[in-house]
């Protein structure tokens, strides 16, 4: 179960890439692709949002209540803060599509912060919780959650489920990239 949460923010990173040079060459003056920006906050909506961070809650949670004595992190107050920071990017990506005009600083400080709590949220993962949940859980540990995550999981529809036709345009893009 950790590493497919490894496995989702590698893949996380690789978008969160795409939107850093995206908002470079914005802020820079140049013009952007923002189908693409769309799609990538879309696909952190619909599959981290629904399935990633409600597993590592129920991860989390477990460990709180059967190997921790104190709550350490937040992860959910940190979860539902990057769910509002992509809905705000949302926003205003869906009035620059609808062809309202959205100042550029904005647009610029609305992609920063995304980017950056993004980043800071993985980092704090991987640095203080995923190396706790190693040590503390043992394997009948994780066939406990396994159960419990079950309803909450579901195929990554950008990079494991190839069939799944919603990122299309996405998969292409980050095809031609690479």
């Amino acid at each position: 179960m950790l590493n497919r949460l490894m496995y989702d923010h590698k893949h996380i990173a690789v978008l969160l890439n795409v939107l850093k040079k995206k908002q470079n060459k914005l802020a820079e003056g140049e013009a952007i692709n923002f189908s693409v920006v769309r799609d990538i906050v879309e696909y952190m909506q619909s599959y981290t949002e629904r399935s990633h961070h409600p597993v590592e809650d129920i991860i989390y949670g477990y460990y709180l209540a059967h190997k921790a004595n104190n709550e350490l992190h937040d992860l959910r107050l940190q979860h539902d803060v990057l769910i509002q920071a992509s809905a705000t990017l949302m926003n205003t990506l869906n009035l620059i599509l609808s062809d309202i005009v959205v100042a550029r600083g904005k647009l610029i400080n609305d992609f920063a912060e995304y980017i950056d709590l993004q980043e800071q949220h993985m980092l704090m993962e991987e640095r203080d919780i995923f190396p706790l949940l190693t040590q503390h859980l043992t394997e009948e540990d994780w066939q406990r959650i396994a159960k419990e995550c079950h309803s909450s999981l579901i195929d990554d529809p950008l990079f494991l489920d190839r069939e799944h036709r919603a990122f299309n345009d996405l998969r292409a893009y980050l095809d031609a990239a690479d």
